[in-house]
This record gives structure tokens, C-alpha cells and sequence, in this order.
């Protein structure tokens, strides 16, 4: 394998430099963005440089085992060595996802199955809050509301992580089918329901530009379960981008100033998704297949309880560890689509 890596060398040398400028620090913002891409390149650099001191090493043994066999073995072991340092570089190249450092706006919906549907968004809330817990994640409710038996019609969550959430949560998007025996089932039957998930990486004003001018707000007043008013006030926003029709509510703060600011917070990263799906409208077909999986209109997994089984139907990936998976264990169901998108994307570069 041929690689030509003066660029990034060049690069990681030159943000090194900069990084140790008291002055670049000045400007939190560059010198946040600068960290990034130099903890992206190090990988890279480092594994690079193993590599070439593994060809150089592999070269004196050559030489060596022509006069000393037992040089012969160490031939052998440098050259496994190589190809794994080959194919992990190889890894390190393909093109990033720009959004992977970002966090993340996670909406759940309850849909087909009515009560049954909101029990299972709230499970599947708890299972994703639970998720971020073992994985040192945060989490904040931005907006909510319950069901009459304590479910939810809808909730929003901002996950946030150091190393960004959207880079292992942006394959949850689609709908989830859950088969089990509903808490209103009297006669035991098993029951299929689903709820909505919705991802979308959590956008900064730098990243989408809202124009006032472009949207419409409304004000009402914050809805319980059973259709009951919570405040007397009418606090609860709703926020309708005009030019694009994305409608966006809040209800969760007293304040109707504070619900204006979660809902624009929520309206900038479906704006941002939109931007994203628009780009990569003009991409490769593979490309647009993966974007999908983030319509909730796609069925991408199962829950099966009496079997104790979830499938993703994308990856043909499936576990009888349900129960585990539903106390926040998604390791292994992430892991699966983290790397068929890892050797889908390999397949794109070497065509």
C-alpha cells in the first residue's frame, strides 16, 4: 500500500505549532476547533510512523536471515504486522462523518399500538438514558409529554459527550417495533406497537442561521395527560419555519421565553439535518441509503420481549439479551452499524 501522508504530516506539525501560540488560545472557538483535528490526525500520524519504522525494521531482517535463520521468524512477524498496521491505516483515512464530534437531539414518539406506543417510548427513553450513563454521556430533557399510564407521546433529549454522541446515536433514527403483551392486555396477548425515533446532531449558531422573519410563533397553553392544562399561562411555544414547514413545540418550562429557546435549539438541528440530507442528495447512492435510516417512516428494528430478541433489520443483526439491551447494554447493536458503515464507506474508496 502507497501512501502519500506529507499533507497530513505537514498538517499535524502546523497545528502543533499553533496549539502551544498562547495567542490562538485568545479565540476559544479556533482553538476548540484546532484540538479536534489535531486529536483527529494523531491516530493517523502515529500509526504512520509505526508503519514505517515496521518497513525499515522488516528490511534489516531480510538482510539478516540471509546470513542468521533465526531471523527467518522475525521476517514472518513484521509482515503480519504490517498488513494490520496497512489495514488500520486504511480505517484512519476513510472520510469522516463532519457531524461525528457533534452532540445530539433525540426525539421519541409514540405511534401506532396508542398507550401501549407511549409505554414504549418511555422504555425505549430509559434505554437510551441508560446508555448514556455507562457510557459517561449527559443528558437533559428538553420537552415532554406523558400519556395517561405514564408513557410518553413525545420526548426530547440533548445528549452530550466530550467525544460526540452523534458519531454512535445518529443510526437510532426510524421506527421501532416492539411485540410483547401489553400492561392494558387482559386476555395475555402478544401485541406489535411502535414508536418514532428522530436523531438529528445538535447544530450551533454557526452551523444554521435563522432569519426571525421566517418563522411563525404560537403560543398556548402546556398540556397534561388526559388533555388537562398544566399552567394557567400561556407559556407553551410552537414555532413554524415557513420556509421549510418544520414545526417545532415546547411545553416543558414555565417560561415562555425559555420554551421559545429549547424549541429553536430543536428547530436548528432538524434545519441542520435537512441541510445535511440536501448535500448528500447529490452523493453516491450508498451514501442516501445511509441517510435514510434516519426517516422515521423506515422500520429499522424489533423488540421481541416473549423472546427475549432484538433484531436490526438493517445489518441483519440480532441478540436474545433484550432484557440487557433495554437497561442501556447497546454496545453490540451500535457496534454492528458502526462497522457495516465502516466497510460500506472502505468499498466506496477503493471503487
Amino acid at each position: 500500500m502507497n501512501i502519500d501522508l506529507d499533507d497530513f504530516l505537514r498538517e499535524y506539525g502546523d497545528i502543533e505549532l499553533a496549539l502551544g501560540d498562547p495567542a490562538v488560545h485568545a479565540d476559544q472557538a479556533k482553538a476548540r476547533e484546532l484540538g479536534k483535528r489535531y486529536a483527529h490526525l494523531r491516530p493517523i500520524v502515529e500509526t504512520y510512523k509505526v508503519l514505517e519504522t515496521a518497513h525499515e525494521d522488516l528490511e534489516a531482517a531480510r538482510e539478516f536471515a540471509h546470513e542468521d535463520k533465526s531471523f527467518a521468524e522475525e521476517v514472518t512477524s513484521l509482515e503480519a504486522k504490517i498488513v494490520e498496521l496497512e489495514e488500520e491505516l486504511r480505517r484512519l483515512l476513510v472520510p469522516r462523518d463532519p457531524n461525528d464530534d457533534k452532540d445530539v437531539i433525540l426525539e421519541i414518539k409514540s405511534g401506532e399500538g396508542g398507550e401501549e406506543s407511549a409505554l414504549f417510548a418511555a422504555d425505549l427513553f430509559r434505554m437510551y438514558t441508560r446508555y448514556a450513563e455507562r457510557v459517561g454521556w449527559k443528558t437533559e430533557i428538553i420537552d415532554s409529554q406523558l400519556s395517561d399510564l405514564g408513557g410518553f407521546k413525545n420526548v426530547t433529549v440533548a445528549v452530550k459527550s466530550k467525544d460526540g454522541a452523534w458519531s454512535r446515536l445518529k443510526w437510532e433514527g426510524g421506527v421501532h417495533r416492539v411485540q410483547r403483551v401489553p400492561a392494558t392486555e387482559s386476555q395475555g396477548r402478544i401485541h406489535t406497537s411502535a414508536s418514532g425515533v428522530l436523531v438529528t446532531p445538535e447544530a450551533e449558531d454557526i452551523d444554521v442561521q435563522i432569519d426571525m422573519n421566517d418563522l411563525r410563533i404560537d403560543v398556548f397553553r402546556s398540556g397534561g395527560p388526559g388533555g388537562q392544562s398544566v399552567n394557567t399561562t400561556d407559556s407553551a411555544v410552537r414555532i413554524t419555519h415557513l420556509p421549510t414547514g418544520v414545526v417545532v413545540s415546547c411545553q416543558n418550562e414555565k417560561s415562555q421565553l425559555q420554551n421559545k429557546e429549547s424549541a429553536l435549539r430543536v428547530l436548528r438541528s432538524r434545519l441542520l439535518a435537512i441541510k445535511q440530507e440536501e448535500a448528500d442528495a447529490a452523493a453516491s447512492a450508498e451514501r442516501k441509503a445511509q441517510v435514510r435510516t434516519v426517516d422515521r417512516s423506515e422500520r429499522i428494528r424489533t423488540y421481541n420481549f416473549p423472546e427475549n430478541r432484538i433484531s436490526d433489520h438493517r445489518v441483519g443483526f440480532k441478540a436474545y439479551n433484550l432484557d440487557q439491551v433495554m437497561d442501556g447494554d447497546l454496545h453490540a447493536v451500535i457496534q454492528a452499524l458502526v462497522d457495516a458503515d465502516m466497510e460500506r464507506r472502505l468499498d466506496e474508496i477503493q471503487q
